[in-house]
């Protein structure tokens, strides 16, 4: 009877270890994969944006068109600070109070004012300039982008263990940005 076990728990070894874990591997290489792809697509969308001083209708269309190529899905936030500089009056009322300072402020947009700008309802063609979302320099863009969808390494990983922890399922979470450094608007 003891040799029953022990031949059940070796079949049940060799299945874990001849099909299994190199399944769970490869689907692990595939989610690295996708991150490597996703970060790719959001850091030459980023510095894009930051070297033209625009977003266009196209540049947009392939940085979500190259992020679908990965297989997922993703939660994309965009993010456009605007550097305002108030001047600083001892009397708000009275211009001539001027104090030789600024309060430097920075004014947020971000997606839900941004794409109806690029995206607007009407028939312009794309290559319209009314439809550039323009920033200036000085200016912080970024963008997030993380993943919807649970990933097959995911679902792999919580058939394994039971759905112990399923309720994360962001596998790829790449932040992006930095300051606007040109205004190329043509």
């Amino acid at each position: 009877m003891a040799n029953y076990f022990g031949k059940i728990f070796t079949v049940f070894l060799a299945v874990l270890l001849l099909y299994i874990w190199p399944t769970s591997d490869a689907l692990e290489r595939q989610d690295d994969i996708s991150y490597l792809a996703a970060f790719k697509s959001v850091t030459t969308f980023v510095d894009s944006v930051r070297n033209k001083g625009y977003i266009s209708p196209d540049m947009y269309s392939d940085f979500e068109y190259q992020l679908s190529l990965t297989g997922n899905i993703y939660e994309i936030e965009i993010e456009h600070k605007h550097k305002r500089y108030d001047p600083i009056y001892l009397d708000p009322s009275d211009p001539t109070t001027f104090q030789n300072r600024f309060n430097v402020n920075y004014e947020a947009f971000y997606k839900e004012q941004i794409l109806p700008v690029i995206f607007p309802n009407n028939s312009l063609p794309k290559s319209d300039d009314s439809r550039k979302y323009k920033l200036t320099v000085g200016d912080y863009f970024s963008v997030k982008v993380k993943n919807k969808n649970k990933t097959m390494a995911g679902q792999l990983r919580d058939f394994l263990n039971g759905g112990l922890g399923s309720e994360n399922n962001t596998r790829i979470l790449i932040p992006y940005g930095g300051m606007v450094t040109n205004e190329d608007y043509e």
